[in-house]
């Protein structure tokens, strides 16, 4: 029961991660990122290819992070001119493409087949039997920096111009801003927070094929920034542990009821995690939590909109 939990949190974990970037991509920047799964897709394989050339556990997932920084920056160029709409048309064709790369080239990615016996990093310090809660305490120290470096991104300049793209882009532009520069290094930074979730899938699995990743990961994700809260980081990793949990709990349900088939309990899964979606939309429609808002005081404060009175001189006090 034990390795079943830490297995649970450690996929927790890796969703975080993607939550983390959509939420930077869409929730703060406003850019729809439906080719979630294509950049995951990337990192994963990209990771794989360099541990099993012997580079080592941190070069595999540096090259991830800049493998999939600069495909989201190279996409995010691409679509520049292109409305929201039209964006998201074209990272869902982006990943795609890379998912029917990872399936035909077989030279490079094995095909349908794979790529097994991926190198584990810490292997030769931890023993086998204490790995697996090691691999989890790595990834929830990868998941808090990351976490703390968007904290401190959102609360910076840098991100109150992000929201600020998100709610008009055109008032940003014509304050001086540089929208598109702007929006190229959001997409940037979430395409190498998602490159680092792909290099600890495969770490973790220790063998990947196209078949893990299905464009269900990309909903997944998308219902756990909604639940989590649009543009919080905190939300966020809430909503990623409810999402895994939902979709965790429901395999048990062929247990509980015996007349469900494997095709009929797929489909009472999506449903359960869907009516779960809906009641957060109708009850919570601003999520879990609400995002960081710079606040500063006003003379309007009041809810009637009249002016606060100032404070009487020192003169003045009786």
């Amino acid at each position: 029961m034990t390795a079943y939990l830490v297995t649970i949190l450690i996929f927790v974990c890796i969703a975080i991660l993607l939550g983390f970037a959509l939420n930077l991509q869409w929730g703060v920047c406003g850019m729809a990122n439906f080719g979630l799964v294509g950049f995951f897709t990337l990192g994963a394989y990209a990771a794989a290819l360099v541990a099993l050339s012997g580079a080592g556990s941190l070069a595999a997932v540096a090259v991830a992070a800049l493998v999939c920084a600069a495909g989201s920056a190279g996409l995010a160029l691409i679509s520049l001119r292109l409305s929201d709409e039209y964006l998201a048309i074209l990272t869902l064709g982006f990943g795609q493409v890379i998912g029917l790369v990872a399936l035909s080239e077989t030279w490079l990615t094995g095909g349908s087949l794979g790529l097994s016996g991926i190198p584990r990093p810490l292997t030769g310090l931890v023993p086998e039997a204490n790995y697996e809660p090691v691999f989890l305490l790595l990834l929830i120290v990868s998941v808090a920096a990351i976490y703390v470096v968007l904290e401190l991104l959102q609360r910076s300049p840098f991100g109150r111009v992000l929201r600020a793209i998100r709610d008009d882009d055109v008032v940003a532009a014509t304050l001086g801003k540089n929208v598109a520069a702007m929006r190229v290094k959001a997409f940037a930074i979430g395409g190498a927070i998602i490159g680092v979730a792909g290099a600890f899938h495969s770490f973790y699995l220790t063998y990947i094929d196209p078949s893990q990743f299905t464009t269900a990961i990309t909903g997944y994700t998308f219902m756990a920034v909604i639940i989590g809260g649009r543009g919080s980081n905190k939300g966020l990793v809430l909503g990623a542990a409810t999402i895994i949990a939902l979709i965790e709990s429901t395999r048990f349900l062929k247990d509980a009821v015996e007349i469900v088939d494997a095709g009929q309990l797929a489909a009472l899964r999506l449903i359960f995690v869907g009516a779960g979606l809906v009641l957060v939309l109708i009850y919570r429609p601003q999520g879990i939590a609400s995002e960081y808002q710079l606040k500063s005081a006003s003379l309007f404060d009041r809810e009637d909109g009249r002016p606060i009175e100032a404070a009487p001189a020192e003169g003045e006090r009786s």
